[in-house]
């Protein structure tokens, strides 16, 4: 495994998706692994942390979510752009061999279920909260955070630090028609505390 996946503290789980990155979603339901890219996805909660993401009726991926209760919540990095846009625009229904062809590499955590992206620079573990209204009306999952990792390079002692890691690491921002941004600098506020 790689030696920068380090566990990431549940109490800061919400800074990993607060500046609003595109994710990719994973699950397994029935021997069946996938992931797909989201750009709708926020912290809801601190405590317990939960989270929100938009799943479309017509993704494979939901209905892994539907059938196994959990998913997985990965933030992609520059370097992963062309990746993040194939299984974003593929669907497993139409290329069973969608995950092999976008060169997605999955691995697991003993004693959770669903797979999670390689590479990635933050990955949240989570369990769905039911909410068939929420679901079936507006494709909006509600989820737990049960387990977070991070990428070291990146986002140590609850802080991102993308200006001091390989920009190639830096996360996506989604705008339409396989065009992405990553994130930019930093802005700091003198005089502010940083916990």
């Amino acid at each position: 495994m790689n030696t920068y996946f380090q566990p990431v503290a549940l109490n800061k789980a919400y800074r990993l998706l607060n500046h609003g990155p595109t994710v990719l979603v994973s699950a397994s339901h029935a021997g069946v692994d996938n992931v797909m890219a989201a750009a709708w996805a926020c912290a809801l909660d601190f405590d317990p942390p939960k989270l929100t993401v938009v799943l479309d009726k017509s993704a494979h991926t939901r209905q892994l979510v539907e059938g196994s209760g959990w998913l997985v919540i990965q933030l992609p990095t520059v370097a992963q752009a062309r990746l993040t846009h194939q299984v974003g625009t593929q669907s497993l229904a139409d290329q069973p061999d969608k995950l092999a062809h976008s060169g997605v590499q999955l691995f697991r955590v003993e004693g959770y279920p669903a797979p999670l992206v390689s590479d990635c620079s933050a990955w949240l573990m989570c369990r769905v909260i039911e909410e068939p209204h929420n679901q079936t009306t507006y494709d909006l999952f509600i989820a737990e955070v049960v387990a977070a990792w991070a990428d070291t390079r990146v986002f140590q002692a609850g802080h991102w630090h993308f200006e001091q890691a390989d920009p190639a690491l830096r996360s996506l921002h989604y705008v339409a028609g396989g065009h992405f941004y990553a994130i930019g600098e930093p802005v700091v506020i003198d005089g502010q505390a940083k916990e």
